[in-house]
């Protein structure tokens, strides 16, 4: 997927979303999760001098500037009031994007993929792509017990947006049982999905390859990744348990290889109040250092 060569160098901005009025199934308390994982990004940017840090992944030194990552505080949460927050976290989005700057939301529950989505399509007038990392669909209609805007709809809305190109969209990690009514759904919008099981057979590299292929064509790309995606062995603290899930070294592989044509990521469903030892919300703040470190400068 080709990215334009004159674009600056990315800063991002980190918006928080304490907010899991979504959740109507599995456990509730990602609202908790924002605080825990910039607690644990403080053990990362601590090792950062004179504007740079290490990897040892690929023993090489990349450019941190103090202005790369900044923190913008919470988005504006109504408690008692869904559709009035996921309105506040797109705004907050768009604004992040209108600004030039790259967005980071940090849930909360799933239903934030929706804002994500809607405030970067909402900032650009060329189409939208989304590369939709979780263990579910996320296709969820409408239902008596769950409405319209659940954490089980986000991506179901998101494709009803007009410059949402669906066909070059693409869903990652999927595993178990679904919805019969969601299949239906993604053969007739042309969604594709590469499910867990296929990511374990071909391996990381192969399959992050053939989503940067796939996203071809498409002017902005959304990351929205939930953390079931990873296996509970890797991350317990999340809002429902997966097993054969990816590893943690396959998501973070995943994450870094396809940071250069992210313009917008969210991330979403740690739950503080079922990890282990901040666990996850350790690995969720790797996540977002490998995405800004290794997509500051585009493909």
């Amino acid at each position: 997927m080709p990215v334009p060569a004159s674009r600056p160098p990315r800063r991002y901005d980190l918006l928080g979303a304490p907010f899991d009025g979504g959740s109507t199934l599995g456990w509730p308390g990602s609202r908790y999760a924002p605080a825990r994982v910039r607690q644990a990004m403080e053990w990362i940017l601590q090792r950062r001098e004179n504007g740079e840090v290490y990897c040892l992944d690929h023993a090489a030194v990349h450019p941190f500037p103090d202005d790369l990552l900044e923190d913008r505080g919470d988005v504006h949460v109504i408690g008692h009031d869904l559709e009035a927050t996921l309105a506040s976290a797109a705004d907050a989005v768009a604004g992040s994007v209108r600004a030039g700057r790259s967005p980071i939301l940090l849930g909360g529950d799933d239903s934030l993929l929706y804002p994500a989505a809607r405030g970067l399509a909402e900032a650009t007038d060329g189409t939208v792509a989304i590369v939709h990392f979780d263990a579910h669909l996320d296709l969820l209609d409408e239902n008596e017990h769950q409405g319209r805007y659940s954490h089980s709809s986000g991506m179901r809305r998101s494709c009803e947006l007009p410059n949402v190109e669906v066909s070059r969209s693409v869903q990652v990690g999927s595993r178990h049982f679904n919805f019969p009514s969601s299949l239906r759904f993604r053969e007739s919008r042309g969604l594709r999905n590469i499910p867990a099981a296929e990511v374990h057979r071909r391996g990381a590299e192969a399959v992050i390859a053939d989503v940067v292929e796939h996203l071809s064509g498409a002017d902005r790309v959304l990351l929205a990744f939930d953390i079931d995606t990873i296996d509970p062995a890797h991350a317990p603290g999340a809002g429902a348990h997966e097993p054969g899930g990816l590893t943690s070294h396959q998501a973070l592989e995943a994450v870094r290889s396809l940071a250069p044509y992210v313009d917008a990521l969210v991330l979403t469903e740690v739950n503080p109040l079922t990890d282990v030892r901040d666990q996850t919300a350790n690995l969720a703040a790797y996540l977002i250092a490998h995405h800004v470190i290794h997509g500051r400068i585009a493909a």
